[in-house]
């Protein structure tokens, strides 16, 4: 005897996700509504590949042999390392440069699509996410920024979770000034300065106090050691969480400007407002910076209840594009976590968990007669009814129903010889019969009642099929 083939295990890669029907309809339903605000701002959609040469991505720069710490990396027929991109924001600095010439300044422009992490997976950590960004290429003032943060706000609000956000605004500028007045020099203490004051909402003052010392410990006995400044140092730092932010700086006057901006268009501070914890991508933002936190609450894996917290933000990075280019490019845009987001509308009720409604079904009831069954299906399509033919191989009644079920199909037309000597047609509205089996209590009821089916002329099948899905 021959060894029987030895059978793949299927199994899907750590770090990514299958989508159903229902996650896809959801999704795509809080992404359409997304980009209409974006539209209605005036910014137009571009498209770039999933693949960039590795260079262009500019964080991960290829220094060794194969370039793979944090992106998914592949050497091209002709010896150039390409990668997948890590987020959108590094293509559209090189798309924006390689097009200088003929795109218009400032340049509006938002993306939708995965991008890539070749990091360690967990939970809620995927290697493979959906990110849904807007950008302004070209515009130097802080009225762009103030733009991003508005258009932030009103997606929320377009997204029913208005009352359940916040955009949080801060100015790199700011933190730079407050780090110099400190004294704070190393890159490695201004690191660990930063994520202190990022604390804040956390831990307290007491507790941002402490991590700018010696350390902190938690209730469970772990340490985390601080940023070793002296007191004089420290007090720096906490006046200006205590909102004292420094004299004659650069950064505040930009936050200023945006606040008037933000006055002026009614966005008050349960929309929009200036914190001074906001700490974000320390070598990569040059001003302004911001982040969509949600702010009702949720347990953790603990069983805690903890505060959503962020699904995106952003903020200006003038220096991105000019890797590309001799002059000064000025830049400010926004990302969204499209799975973080959409878990947080599921949990507010604001996201459809329900599968797509499927095809009405054609059942198969003679194998000889399937010519007519793909007529009925051509008519309902032609009407813009989403139909199709039963293309099993049985012709079990029961069985063909259990697939509409299990397809969610509204309703299925059933046509035996004895329906086709008469001319009729068996509709069997599935929605409705789920709804009317609920109160049957046996078998034989069930069969006596019929629940949810009908009868119309061969000729009303689409009228038929019409009213019943206009009424469900």
């Amino acid at each position: 005897m021959t060894e029987k083939t030895k059978l793949i295990a299927p199994r899907l890669p750590r770090g990514f996700e299958d989508r159903t029907p229902g996650d896809i309809a959801a999704v795509g339903q809080m992404i359409e509504t997304i980009r209409k605000v974006y539209e209605r701002y005036g910014f137009d959609p571009v498209e770039t590949p999933l693949f960039e040469y590795t260079e262009t991505l500019g964080k991960f720069l290829p220094d060794t042999d194969r370039p793979n710490a944090g992106v998914f990396s592949l050497q091209d027929d002709d010896e150039q390392w390409m990668s997948l991109r890590y987020d959108l924001t590094a293509p559209l600095a090189r798309y924006f440069a390689e097009n200088f010439e003929t795109l218009p300044k400032p340049y509006r422009s938002y993306r939708q699509g995965y991008v890539f992490r070749n990091e360690k997976p967990g939970p809620g950590r995927f290697r493979q996410f959906m990110q849904f960004d807007a950008d302004t290429v070209g515009a130097p003032g802080a009225e762009a920024d103030a733009e991003m943060c508005m258009m932030m706000a009103d997606v929320m609000d377009a997204l029913g979770l208005s009352g359940k956000y916040v955009v949080r605004v801060n100015n790199r500028k700011v933190l730079d000034g407050v780090l110099e007045a400190a004294g704070v020099t190393s890159d490695e203490q201004k690191l660990t300065v930063l994520r202190a004051v990022d604390k804040l909402d956390k831990f307290g003052p007491e507790g941002v106090k402490l991590l700018l010392g010696a350390g902190r410990k938690d209730e469970s006995g772990d340490f985390t050691k601080g940023a070793g400044l002296t007191d004089a140092q420290a007090a720096v730092v906490l006046d200006y969480v205590a909102g004292k932010p420094p004299a004659d700086n650069e950064g505040v006057a930009e936050l200023n400007t945006m606040q008037t901006l933000f006055d002026a268009a009614g966005y008050g501070a349960d929309k929009i407002k200036i914190d001074p914890s906001v700490v974000r991508g320390l070598e990569y933002y040059t001003g302004p910076v911001f982040e969509i936190e949600l702010t009702f609450k949720v347990q953790n894996e603990k069983g805690q209840d903890v505060v959503f917290g962020s699904v995106g933000g952003g903020g200006r990075y003038d220096g991105l594009v000019s890797r590309f280019r001799r002059e000064p490019v000025p830049a400010t845009g926004f990302s969204i976590g499209v799975s973080r987001l959409a878990n947080a509308l599921k949990l507010t009720g604001n996201l459809g968990s329900k599968e797509p409604v499927g095809p009405v079904v054609v059942l198969v009831m003679d194998k000889d007669q399937t010519a007519r069954y793909q007529a009925m299906v051509s008519e309902l399509r032609k009407a813009g009814i989403r139909a199709e033919m039963f293309l099993g191989s049985t012709k079990n009644f029961g069985k063909q129903v259990s697939y509409a079920d299990k397809r969610n199909a509204p309703a299925v037309v059933i046509e035996g010889s004895q329906e086709r000597e008469q001319g009729i047609l068996q509709i069997k509205d599935l929605v409705a019969g789920k709804q009317a089996a609920e109160g049957i209590r046996d078998n034989a009821e069930w069969k006596a009642a019929r629940p949810g089916q009908f009868e119309v002329k061969r000729e009303d099948l689409v009228s038929a099929i019409q009213k019943l899905l206009s009424e469900q």
